[in-house]
């Protein structure tokens, strides 16, 4: 009992260590780090090189992930870029089992790392700024020694009981079942760095042999982009298909590296860098993402086009009618169209309506812009797949109409925005009459030729206004603030009235063209 307590005690310090090293290296390097993936990914090559480094600098291959996944959700870096510094960031995290090998292995820091612990805690809590966060650098890496020194003292008493059950069968069942435990590992502990010392422990103290430790270690190359698949969640396309790259290129990996685990064994052991069994399991870590990034490197194309295909775009609510196989017909495909225009227009009417009417309600308002511009990006993006032959000019006429539509449309959301103008209408007794008659226009639909006539009653009214207020500020009856925003408003309304209208007139246009 007393073992299996210090060897949990042995783990928990070594993760604990490897969560404050890696939090303050990303601190430290953050500015840089970011530059160097948004800069340095021009090419899947360079990508790979920029993904091995970046990783190799912050220590997880999760946190280089995680960046890449939201720099692709913003736009900074495009889908087929990530890509490489996904393959990168693989092989950058088999840099920390080559440190725990080369230098917690054979030069047994455990007991010499106690002093930087006192250190690090002085640089903690008397620094600032750099200085505290390298403090922090450095406890995390004496913490990861004390912890993996623990961990190799425990099993020294508990080689013969580790994982009895999975061993006894051996062969192929034991090996998937492992690397089945290697993926549950990781998803427990957050790092698969961890993973591989924890495996490279249980190596050396006789637990696993080498074939079930690398079982072992593929499992948890997969089990680490789990975190990225969580980051993804709730994002754009983009994201989703990043991490979903990342997931089926790990996969992939692994189902190549485990049919070879007995092939390269007796290779790896033959090596100068293999002669013992933690080295070859580290040699080995590394040379599978390699493998990996070497077969996937030149299919970067297809297997861009491939997660394309299998991340499908998601509709906008609104724009669900805008179904691609429509498009082999330009005359259906131009009827949804309508039907998404028409349900942007009702939306927006809706909205606008309740804010101008005597309620005030800018409930609707508030959360209109994510849901029309979606829908409005996605009607662009139709569009512009709709192929219409020169001869058809009646087509073509319909197709103007449904442009002007969308883009008067865009242009009334951009007034939706505009809440100063919206509250002056409501507060100023002179505007609240014309205000109240837009919220009762915007709930019926109205013929065009009314349309119209009510827009010129509007524009005469508009110009009444803004001379009788000119007319005003001389002597000093309007504050020049005030004259200021009530022009402001009756010009905001005299705008929405000919956005209406001409939304309206050219939905005429469209229809008596189909």
């Amino acid at each position: 009992m007393q073992g299996v307590a210090q060897f949990l005690g042995g783990v928990g310090l070594f993760l604990f260590g490897m969560g404050l090293m890696t939090t303050a290296l990303r601190e430290l390097a953050a500015g840089r780090l970011r530059h160097l993936l948004a800069r340095f990914t021009e090419t899947p090559l360079a990508g790979v090189a920029t993904g091995a480094v970046a990783t190799a600098v912050v220590q997880s291959s999760s946190a280089v992930t995680v960046m890449t996944i939201g720099f692709v959700g913003a736009g900074l870096v495009g889908f087929s870029q990530s890509l490489g510094v996904l393959y990168g960031a693989n092989i950058g995290t088999t840099i920390t089992g080559w440190v725990v090998v080369l230098v917690g292995f054979k030069l047994q820091l455990g007991l010499a790392a106690l002093p930087l612990v006192f250190v690090a805690s002085l640089m903690g809590l008397l620094g600032r700024g750099r200085v505290e966060r390298a403090g922090r650098l450095l406890a995390g890496f004496a913490l990861l020694f004390i912890g993996l020194e623990m961990m190799q003292a425990a099993m020294a008493g508990l080689d013969g009981r580790i994982l009895p059950g999975l061993l006894a069968g051996g062969g192929w069942l034991a090996r998937l079942q492992l690397a089945a435990l290697g993926i549950v590992l990781t998803l427990l502990m957050q790092s698969s760095s961890a993973g591989v010392a924890l495996a490279l422990v249980l190596l050396g103290s006789g637990a696993l042999g080498f074939a079930e430790a690398a079982a072992l270690v593929v499992g948890m190359n997969v089990g680490t982009t789990f975190t990225g698949l969580l980051a993804a969640l709730g994002g754009g396309r983009a994201m989703r298909m990043t991490a979903l790259a990342n997931f089926l290129f790990n996969l992939a990996t692994a189902a190549l590296a485990f049919p070879l685990i007995g092939l390269v064994t007796p290779l790896l052991h033959a090596s100068s860098l293999g002669s013992d069994d933690p080295t070859a399991l580290v040699l080995f870590h590394t040379g599978f993402n390699l493998f990996g990034t070497l077969v996937f490197l030149p299919l970067t194309g297809p297997f861009a086009a491939l997660v394309e295909r299998l991340v499908p775009m998601r509709r906008a609510a609104l724009a669900e009618p805008l179904d691609l196989r429509l498009l082999a017909d330009e005359g259906a495909a131009m009827d949804a169209v309508q039907a998404v225009a028409d349900a942007v227009a009702r939306t927006i009417n809706t909205a606008l309506a309740d804010a101008l009417g005597p309620r005030r309600d800018l409930r609707r308002l508030v959360v209109l812009d994510s849901r029309v511009r979606p829908a409005l990006a996605e009607l662009e993006a139709y569009l512009v797949q709709i192929n219409l032959p020169a001869e058809r000019t009646q087509a073509r006429e319909r197709f103007a109409a449904l442009l002007h539509q969308i883009d008067h449309l865009t242009r009334l959301l951009a007034r939706c925005h505009e809440g100063e103008r919206i509250s002056e209408l409501a507060d100023d007794a002179r505007l609240t009459r014309p205000a109240r008659l837009l919220s009762l226009v915007l709930q019926c639909d109205l013929p065009v030729a009314r349309l119209a006539r009510l827009t010129t009653l509007v524009d005469a009214r508009a110009r009444r206004h803004r001379r009788a207020a000119l007319l005003r500020e001389p002597d000093w009856q309007v504050a020049p603030g005030e004259l200021l925003r009530r022009t402001d408003a009756m010009r905001w309304l005299e705008r929405v009235y000919d956005h209406i209208e001409r939304i309206a007139h050219y939905r005429t246009a469209a229809k008596q063209k189909s």
